[in-house]
């Protein structure tokens, strides 16, 4: 183990122990099971420490969003925001989809069920430059992959799909969280329960979720949005384990107006606790708590 791995590990121990141990606004449920902490100090997103922390960038093309656009892993860069560094996914548009990139970085390995997700994230409403318009959407998310049309184990939970300029038949801007059972691309056919916000939230907000007991819980700034259970025609509940994604993708480009627009996301910081339910003040709790214990990444997720 290197130092700095040695570092991490004894800060992890102690924080266990203390700040943790008593965090308050845990439920019971399934028995604790590890956890995932990120607070996305990196250089760029070339440097070695993203993959051995179970990071990817995404390159290359494909879907969402504009066929023939690029995801460009050079859109995905660690400035410094408020004093602190984070995460940044810049994309742009001159209109063409030769002239579009798009951004993502995940968790490839797909270890996320049950238990809490919190990530702090700042969206935008408007571009960094450019002008504006452009039917954007800022993300965070698990997903597996959808082996054929209508997969009866597809499971996918959108914590946040932020439209600032709408989309989808909305005028924007909204805030979508959708739990799904399935889909077929091609006819499109979708089955899942979603709910909406059709408001701003521009600037920095708290986004939590939490999987357990037949529900799915979503909380921004720790207010209830959606909860979404097995009722109804479509049982929406995660039926296998799911990758964790952070993306930002054009809808279309019917909208823009003429230059070159970019538009900026960022994520301050991202937890997952496996099989344990917070509330979601004890999840920004908990992440406070490894920042001032200096813990900058943890995982101990794979022993359980």
């Amino acid at each position: 183990m290197s130092t700095s791995g040695k570092f991490r590990a004894a800060a992890v121990a102690a924080l266990s122990v203390t700040a943790l141990a008593l965090a308050p606004g845990a439920a019971s449920g399934a028995a604790a099971c590890g956890a995932l902490f990120d607070d996305f100090h990196y250089g760029s997103h070339t440097d070695g420490l993203l993959a051995e922390h179970g990071w990817q960038v995404r390159s290359g093309a494909g879907g969402p969003g504009v066929g023939g656009a690029r995801w460009a892993p050079e859109g995905i860069t660690f400035p410094t925001s408020d004093g602190d560094k984070v995460l940044q996914l810049a994309s742009t548009t001159d209109g063409t989809p030769a002239g579009t990139t798009q951004t993502e970085i995940m968790q490839p390995d797909r270890r996320f069920f049950e238990g809490t997700y919190a990530a702090r994230i700042r969206f935008s409403d408007a571009p960094a430059s450019g002008p504006d318009g452009d039917r954007i959407n800022q993300t965070f998310f698990t997903i597996s992959p959808l082996r054929y049309d209508n997969d009866p184990i597809y499971s996918e939970l959108d914590f946040s799909e932020y439209l600032p300029n709408g989309g989808w038949g909305e005028a924007g801007p909204v805030n979508f969280q959708t739990s799904w059972h399935t889909y077929t691309p091609d006819p499109w056919y979708a089955e899942n329960k979603s709910d909406s916000q059709r408001r701003s939230i521009d600037g920095w907000r708290s986004v939590v979720a939490t999987v357990s007991d037949g529900h799915v819980r979503y909380y921004i700034d720790g207010a209830l949005v959606a909860d979404h259970d097995r009722g109804g025609p479509f049982d929406v509940y995660p039926r296998q384990n799911m990758s964790l994604n952070v993306n930002q993708w054009f809808i279309d480009l019917t909208q823009h107006s003429g230059g070159t627009s970019t538009y900026l996301e960022q994520v301050d910081w991202v937890y997952y606790a496996k099989n344990e339910v917070l509330t979601p003040q004890a999840a920004v709790d908990r992440a406070a708590s490894y920042r001032s214990s200096g813990v900058r990444f943890t995982d101990d997720l794979g022993g359980c």
